[in-house]
């Protein structure tokens, strides 16, 4: 069956990209209603936003959601794969500002969040979407693929000049408290190169390295504590990816690759299977296939303490 909230929870912290500060509250939704975010700090006009594919104006630093009269709301991939990591398919997402507060950089909190008040069932059974037929973008270098498979798996390699990072590859069958177990807590990260190029583009006003990002000079990880996972990197951007990939609107059954992919190119790959006729099927999930669903059986001691490695 579908979930929702067993009650609402309020997150406060600051933007990463605004530096403005900014409080969110996940409020319990019925059956149906999907993810929204509400923008509370308009008061005329359409304040909703639904988390869809096609309500993205992509942008390869984050995920911004924008209506059709023009409200929007930014970094929504953090929040979006908690919600669907705890395996929630109802959610209202009230936001007094333009972006989602970063926290951490992960989305541990998030998870933590969510579990600590816990997950309501709801009457009516899930809607999915099940992968038929490959799908491939590309762009430079990257690409995305969508494959079918009988659960969601998340399969990603990047390749960074920075040594500290360089060649990570991964993949994770997304079932149960996967998500929770190895990819909640991963932060966003970046290069000290791109940290100085967005200050000067007025972007990365709230980030702080160490606190809610960790930054890559070389060799070098400034991130206070050092990595929670030495392939932290790869971790993060299979975060990114079910976040992005949450926007389809249903939880999916295939096997994503990305390859030096991002925000973006995650998004026109959900287009491209969206217009590809015969590429997705909606199925109504029986017993077997629910258990297959990412946050399906999810308990709180699956969810990792804050840890640091060498």
């Amino acid at each position: 069956m579908q979930n929702t909230l067993k009650a609402p929870v309020t997150f406060d912290g600051t933007g990463l990209h605004s530096g403005a500060p900014a409080r969110m509250t996940l409020r319990p939704a019925p059956s149906n209603h999907g993810i929204v975010f509400k923008r509370t700090d308009i008061s005329l006009g359409n304040r909703e936003i639904p988390a869809l594919w096609h309500y993205v104006e992509r942008s390869p630093l984050c995920t911004r959601l924008v209506n059709a009269a023009g409200v929007s709301v930014s970094t929504v991939e953090h929040i979006m794969a908690a919600i669907a990591g705890c395996g929630v398919h109802n959610v209202l997402v009230e936001i007094d500002g333009p972006e989602v507060p970063i926290l951490d950089g992960s989305s541990a909190e998030f998870v933590r969040g969510i579990m600590r008040q816990g997950v309501r069932r709801l009457a009516d059974s899930v809607r999915a979407l099940r992968v038929m037929k490959p799908v491939t973008v590309e762009n430079g270098d990257a690409r995305a693929t969508l494959l079918p498979c009988d659960r969601l798996k998340i399969e990603f390699h990047i390749d960074f000049a920075e040594r500290a990072i360089g060649r990570q590859t991964r993949t994770l069958d997304m079932r149960n408290g996967a998500f929770a177990r190895e990819l909640c807590d991963s932060r966003t990260f970046c290069s000290r190169a791109d940290v100085e190029a967005m200050h000067k583009a007025g972007l990365a006003l709230g980030g702080i390295p160490g606190e809610n990002a960790v930054v890559f000079d070389g060799a070098e990880v400034q991130s206070g504590g050092g990595l929670r996972h030495t392939d932290e990197p790869v971790r993060h951007k299979m975060l990114d990816a079910l976040g992005d990939l949450a926007l389809a609107g249903a939880p999916l059954f295939g096997h994503y690759i990305g390859d030096r992919a991002g925000h973006s190119l995650t998004n026109t790959l959900l287009r491209a299977a969206f217009d590809t006729p015969g590429a997705l099927e909606e199925v109504r999930c029986d017993n077997v296939m629910i258990a297959r669903l990412p946050g399906q059986g999810l308990v709180w001691d699956e969810i990792p303490a804050v840890r640091h490695v060498a």
